[in-house]
């Protein structure tokens, strides 16, 4: 991860180590501050978040690729979802996909 002048951090995502959450479920934590975290999450065709996330603070996804279904939707490349704190979701994938995420604690 590259830091110039101690405010900016840089890396490539593949780079960070996948762990993995349930099997067929892999997360990547980015590099978080006290207003943010970041994730990257790869789903394997099949795969489902083995719980429902229920968010305390808000929480943001951008589908990179493949397709998640979540909240009633099939949500494809593309897609960017806002999660208001106190809301839930279960987001599954029939195909595999990658999202990436930020969230918001509340202050």
């Amino acid at each position: 991860m590259a830091n110039e002048n101690g405010d900016v951090q840089i890396l490539q995502v593949d780079e960070v180590d996948p762990v993995e959450v349930v099997p067929g479920i892999v997360r990547r934590r980015l590099p978080a501050t006290e207003w943010a975290r970041g994730w990257l999450y790869d789903f394997a065709p099949g795969a489902e978040w083995p719980e429902v996330d229920v968010h305390e603070g808000e929480e943001r996804y951008y589908v990179v690729s493949g397709e998640f279904i979540d909240c009633g939707r099939r949500l494809g490349p593309g897609s960017y979802v806002v999660f208001a704190p106190g809301s839930r979701h279960r987001p599954r994938t029939e195909t595999g996909a990658r999202m990436i995420g930020i969230s918001i604690p509340t202050l």
